[in-house]
């Protein structure tokens, strides 16, 4: 390891334009002669519209022009479609509703785009927007999925009779009913995973311009996969042909999940470019995201786990029902079926596996992957029942958790998945010994007598990450390939251009990929420009989301660099008269192994695109190319412990400390990964303590609003013991895994599991308010 390469603690390079305001998001971006759009939104969860009078709004000043359903359908623009095809377990489809960018018949959630309208500035565009006469025939709505299936419960979409949109299944239902039926001990729950909203620091945005002089089409945009949008806009949207748009993602701040969907902002503004000939920006307000931006998490499960008389797990069944909001996201499928269930193993050798999902419609915002995208809703079913058959059965949670740890690798669970390593009882003893779980209970007598309930809860996670390999993904529904893609430019004077089909939005690729390079020739990061979010620069590539740009993108890179490396090494052997096995490179030099005899990285460089002295035949230049795809997923896992001191006059709860021990595998830079985990824990915690999102029974969403909204402070998080362990993963070149969801995934089940044992009370709902913490406890005395 150098001091910039991989392994090193290397300050963020993109933070200087960060810190000092000099980043560039999408509302930065001005065009010459650009307007601005604000949309008209459905105030009702469930109505038809009967009409639309923009006569009085037309005649507002600055006003341009004003668009509406009726003539997005006129111009054959598509509906919005989900990436991803389920079936129901009797074989049929999954019942995709139609979703118009602009609602033309009917609107089913609340802030559902109508119209929008096209003015000089963006306070004129607003105005006029509420000026927009909408005529609706209020319907009745549903929210919650338990009563979205329930009989005479109101109708989404002729489509799915009874807001079913698919009934799946995963597993031996036949060996895991028979587990059950002859287990010692079953523990049986039922558990919520509350919905929440993403909120991220930027909210979503975008540009839509069209060139009419060249016919072609611009959009930017917050996104955190601009080729896939590329892609959806042009084939399946009919926006513009592919070859003719381009989308680019500048700066763009927080996804976590929620920039990798196309929304009907981004096709209505490129389609309103055209009709009115002029550049159209939107930029969301926080209140419109609360409300269109894709909600996540939202399950309610039942769980039976069954185990024999030596306390070993025989069998496990899951029924969910997965709330899907009003229509069909871009991977709305995939996150409650095949991110969720063939993750319910947990890190477990559990012989017998069934779960069922239902994909149910409400009248709420689409819901798709958050930040761990399934993976957070299966740890929280495996880690509360766990803890909770611990305490059933008399045991510890630890003693119960080694007993059925799995210990042999590769190991194939009963639902698809195939863990390649890993060492589970190493993270859990790493989190104990930094835990003290030893002193936990002389700190509990402690606390009681100053009158607080002290609790202890930990969660064992594994999620899957990079997924891959295309071919089984294609297998499973998915519509596209998982792989990634990378081009290595080396330049005369010997500095790199990295271009990446991954894309950053705060995890640091820019530093990140950078020490590969410095890892790999001895170059200072200085030397190496990432480039990515354009699709005229950058080759096709799929994005950043699912921990997949270490595991799957620098490994597009990788391949790359091998490439520039053989061929650098073949000029330096002609140069030097060496043998080419003889050449290494090192500390910016190109040197003849046991001799002096050495070029600089620049000379070779050079040299490639002087021409004057190459290996005949070989081509000039030194620019390699690769697309890389995994042979399966990796493998993240950890063990997460939470110590709290409620205090039951109140309710409010404290954590007193919080460790996670992780095995991401090999690490690039270990401070971006604390940060990473750090981010994942505060989100996790949020989930558990605070966030939660709230629909009336009329379908208004009563949470829009910070206000309403609980978002973690500061002062609600503890300092974080953050260990990690290196268990380095056998199917990508780096042996990395992964790192950026695990915190979101481990913690809620840690901090309820924590909550529950100081208040002796098992029956605790997330978020974990004061007010449901003061009626556990006083419901259990």
């Amino acid at each position: 390891m150098g001091v910039e390469g991989i392994g090193a603690k290397v300050l963020r390079k993109e933070d200087r334009r960060f810190i000092t305001g000099r980043g560039r998001y999408v509302d930065d971006m001005s065009v010459p002669g650009m307007k601005h759009g604000a949309f008209v939104r459905s105030p009702h969860a469930h109505a038809k519209i009967k009409g639309i009078d923009t006569s009085a709004a037309r005649e507002m000043p600055g006003v341009i022009d004003i668009l509406d359903g009726q003539q997005l359908k006129a111009d054959r623009i598509g509906n919005l479609i989900c990436g991803w095809a389920v079936s129901s377990k009797d074989g049929s489809p999954m019942k995709m509703g139609a979703y118009p960018a602009l609602a033309d018949e009917t609107v089913r959630y609340v802030g559902q785009p109508v119209a929008i309208v096209v003015a000089e500035t963006r306070a004129q565009a607003r105005d006029a927007a509420e000026a927009v006469m909408v005529d609706y025939e209020e319907m009745p709505a549903v929210v919650g999925s338990e009563a979205a299936l329930a009989d005479g419960a109101p109708q989404l979409h002729p489509e799915a009779e009874g807001n079913l949109c698919f009934d799946w299944e995963i597993g031996d239902e036949a060996a895991a009913t028979s587990a059950i039926s002859g287990a010692a001990h079953i523990t049986r729950m039922k558990i919520i995973n509350n919905r929440l909203v993403p909120n991220p620091m930027e909210p979503r945005a975008a540009l839509g311009h069209y060139d009419p002089a060249e016919d072609h089409y611009t959009c930017w945009t917050t996104s955190q996969n601009p080729h896939v949008a590329r892609l959806v806009m042009s084939a399946f949207y009919n926006v513009a042909p592919e070859h003719k748009l381009r989308v680019i993602a500048p700066d763009v701040g927080g996804g976590f999940g929620s920039k990798i969907y196309i929304y009907p902002e981004e096709i209505v503004c490129l389609w309103a470019s055209k009709r009115t000939e002029v550049p159209v920006k939107w930029t969301s307000d926080r209140t419109e995201a609360f409300l269109t931006d894709a909600h996540g998490r939202d399950h309610v499960t039942h769980v039976e786990m069954a185990f024999d008389a030596d306390h070993k797990i025989v069998g496990l069944r899951v029924d969910t029902k997965a709330n899907l909001g009003a229509y069909m996201s871009l991977f709305s499928s995939a996150t409650p079926t095949y991110l969720y269930a063939t993750l319910l193993s947990g890190q477990y050798d559990i012989p017998a596996i069934y779960a069922n999902v239902k994909g149910v419609y409400t009248n709420t915002a689409p819901v798709d992957a958050y930040r761990g995208a399934g993976r957070p809703e299966a740890t929280y079913v495996v880690e509360r029942t766990i803890e909770t058959a611990a305490r059933e059965l008399g045991l510890s949670p630890a003693e119960l958790r080694r007993k059925n740890f799995i210990r042999s690798f590769p190991h194939q669970t009963p639902v698809i998945m195939n863990y390649d390593t890993g060492d589970f009882e190493a993270t859990l003893e790493a989190g104990m010994k930094a835990a003290d779980v030893a002193g936990f209970e002389a700190r509990r007598e402690e606390a009681k007598g100053r009158g607080k309930l002290r609790g202890l809860g930990m969660s064992c996670y594994i999620e899957a990450c990079g997924i891959a390999p295309s071919k089984a993904v294609g297998s499973l529904g998915a519509g596209v390939g998982l792989w990634e893609s990378a081009e290595v430019r080396v330049n005369p004077v010997g500095t790199v251009e990295i271009l990446t089909g991954s894309h950053s939005h705060g995890q640091g690729h820019e530093t990140t990929f950078a020490q590969l390079v410095a890892e790999r020739f001895g170059l200072p990061i200085d030397n190496v420009q990432i480039v990515h979010g354009d699709t005229d620069k950058v080759q096709f590539g799929m994005g950043t989301y699912g921990s997949r740009s270490g595991a799957v993108g620098m490994s597009a890179i990788v391949k790359a660099l091998d490439k520039v490396e053989a061929k650098a090494k073949k000029i330096a052997a002609h140069v030097l008269e060496a043998d080419e096995g003889d050449i290494v490179i090192e500390n910016g030099e190109v040197k003849v192994a046991g001799t002096d005899k050495k070029l600089g990285w620049h000379e070779v460089c050079l040299g490639a695109y002087t021409g004057h002295n190459l290996p005949d035949g070989m081509e000039p230049g030194l620019k390699e190319g690769a697309f890389y795809d995994p042979q399966n997923f990796t493998f993240p896992a950890g063990c997460y412990i939470c110590e709290v001191e409620v205090d039951p006059e109140t309710g409010t709860t404290e954590i007193i400390q919080f460790v996670a021990a992780d095995d991401f595998g090999n690490i690039i830079n270990p401070m971006i990964v604390e940060g990473q985990v750090h981010g994942g824990l505060a989100q996790g915690i949020g989930q558990a303590l605070l966030e939660g999102t709230h629909y009336d029974e009329a379908g208004q969403l009563v949470t829009a609003s910070y206000m309403d909204y609980a978002m973690p402070r500061a002062w609600d998080l503890p300092m974080f013991k953050v260990e990690t362990l290196v268990t380095a993963c056998t199917t990508n070149p780096l042996g990395i895994k992964g790192c950026g969801e695990a915190g979101a995934i481990g913690s809620p089940p840690a901090v309820i599991n924590a909550i529950t044992d100081a208040i002796g009370n098992n029956d605790l709902s997330m978020p974990a308010t004061p007010e449901k913490v003061w009626n556990a406890i006083h419901a259990a005395s």
